[in-house]
């Protein structure tokens, strides 16, 4: 059972409160208490000096040496006793022989009798110091010196206080040390609740049990949820993320980190930077297309900082575009057989009529032409990736009435180790480029894309025919949202190309931006991408 149950109805900072007041009250208690034990304890040791100050100078009076050695009882040992008793304000001043009986005490019928405490120790010629003794005369702190006669001890001197005098000093002493104790204890119960009050403030109000019942939350819905999220402070700084926004942006998210010293996208830093809602942006982060939505925090007007959310659109985009090359295919193969049936429409017409020569020259016709459609490279690429990607794209760019042609250097006899990366390097070279040369004055449109195999690394180039790469792009073609499309949604495959070739070991680069002959040239380089030769 958790502790905060034994008091189901007294929230937790009112227990806070009680426990801090209590072990004040405590230490305050108990430093009273020892503070009175070492006063009784010191005031009894001055008593005792006292006393034994006061039993030496009686002691060392010749009229008391002489009447001990003597054994005279009263007279003028009576008469020195009750003045120096008077003087010091002391309860009594006994002197005795060396037998112990009494030869001076306040009480005269007293006188001659046997002392209530023994003496022994004085008479050996010890001094007695502080002893609480009962006598006679009640409790009483007292000392004892012996009556020296030469070297012989003839008697002891015996001066007390009583009692009741060191007990008043005691209670004056532990009364002015309560005074202190309470303000004490009223100065730690205040500090108390200013403590309470303030944690209470800062938890909202919010019991132990539910500020763990909210951290178990936080982190089911975190680490529950498929989008990253990444939240920071008003300083850029990590305050909370899950494994799934380390996955997507494919770096370390410590709590605490800097947001400029992460490798992210511009795209990201700028939505955080100017802490505006942001919809849908499209980011590039490693070889992944990400969809990030940014908003700001604030609580009564104050920032708290930025929370971004990450989807991984990077499978989307790759059945996108094979739907599209599908979709292509579909339409090519539905143009073939229309085409096929008006070819078999002309010839039955033909032979419907008696025209054979014309028949069988139509004939000759259709199989001369046929061979104009998309066919594998041959020898030159030995990969079926390579093959089926240079297939497809020669498709696309007939299907516009454009031409993709491969270099006269073109070889390739290795295989390709991650086609994933190969297709997202080439293919959006070449998309870039049948668009440029579809939007560009030649004619006829065209693309010549040369692939070269240097041990395990691929060279890439692909030139079109378009008009070049504008001056104003030429620095910032790469970055994210950069491109000479109109329709929204662009700007994200010469990144993406980058992001993966990098990603080997390699990169992309404009090697000519074109605009007088040729249009523009891209050059990739992808080592390790190949290794043996393809069987």
């Amino acid at each position: 059972m958790p502790k905060w149950a034994l008091f189901p109805r007294m929230r937790f900072t009112r227990q806070v409160l009680l426990l801090q007041i209590g072990v004040v009250v405590l230490v305050v208690g108990l430093g009273v208490a020892l503070v009175s034990s070492l006063l009784r304890s010191v005031l009894t040791e001055q008593y005792g000096e006292r006393a034994l100050a006061i039993a030496r100078s009686v002691a060392a009076d010749p009229v008391v040496v002489a009447g001990a050695a003597a054994r005279r009882q009263g007279g003028p040992l009576e008469v020195r006793a009750q003045a120096v008793t008077a003087s010091t304000n002391a309860l009594f001043v006994v002197i005795t022989d060396d037998k112990q009986i009494r030869l001076a005490h306040p009480t005269p019928s007293e006188v001659g009798k046997q002392v209530s405490t023994r003496a022994d120790d004085a008479l050996a010629g010890k001094e007695v110091v502080s002893a609480v003794q009962r006598g006679t005369l009640g409790v009483s702190v007292r000392s004892k010196v012996p009556i020296w006669q030469g070297k012989r001890v003839v008697g002891e001197v015996s001066v007390g206080f009583e009692v009741a005098a060191l007990t008043g000093e005691v209670n004056q002493l532990i009364v002015l040390t309560s005074v202190f104790a309470a303000g004490a204890l009223l100065l730690g119960a205040g500090a108390s609740a200013l403590l309470n009050r303030r944690l209470r403030r800062v938890t909202h109000g919010l019991e132990p049990h539910e500020l763990t019942e909210l951290l178990y939350e936080r982190e089911a819905v975190l680490h529950g949820i498929g989008e990253g999220v990444l939240a920071v402070d008003a300083q850029q700084r990590v305050t909370v993320r899950n494994d799934e926004a380390e996955r997507l942006l494919g770096t370390p998210l410590a709590v605490g980190t800097p947001l400029a010293e992460l490798d992210l996208s511009p795209r990201v830093r700028k939505a955080v930077a100017e802490g505006l809602p942001v919809d849908n942006l499209l980011a590039v982060a490693g070889d992944r297309v990400l969809v990030v939505n940014s908003r700001a925090v604030r609580r009564e007007e104050r920032p708290l900082g930025t929370v971004l959310t990450f989807r991984d659109r990077t499978d989307l985009d790759t059945l996108t575009r094979e739907l599209d090359g599908i979709r292509s295919l579909s339409d090519g193969l539905r143009a073939q057989r229309h085409e096929f049936a008006n070819r078999l429409h002309t010839l039955s017409g033909l032979l419907q009529l008696g025209h054979h020569a014309e028949a069988e020259e139509y004939l000759q016709t259709l199989t001369e032409t046929t061979g104009a459609r998309a066919e594998p490279p041959g020898e030159q690429v030995a990969d079926p990736y390579l093959q089926a990607l240079l297939v497809a794209k020669s498709e696309q760019a007939q299907e516009k009435g454009m031409e993709l042609r491969l270099s006269d250097d073109t070889l390739v006899l290795a295989a390709v180790t991650d086609p994933v990366a190969a297709g997202t390097v080439i293919g959006n070279l070449v998309d870039n480029a049948l668009h440029a040369a579809r939007m560009g004055p030649r004619r006829p449109a065209a693309v010549e894309l040369g692939l070269l195999a240097d041990g395990t690394t691929l060279h890439v180039s692909v030139v079109d025919s378009g008009p070049g790469v504008p001056e104003s792009l030429r620095d910032k073609l790469f970055d994210e949202g950069v491109s000479t499309k109109l329709a929204p949604g662009h700007g994200l495959g010469l990144a993406l190309a980058r992001h993966a070739a990098r990603a080997h070991g390699g990169d992309v680069w404009l090697a000519d931006p074109g605009g007088g002959a040729t249009g523009a040239l891209f050059v990739a380089k992808l080592p390790g991408l190949l290794s043996g030769p393809a069987s």
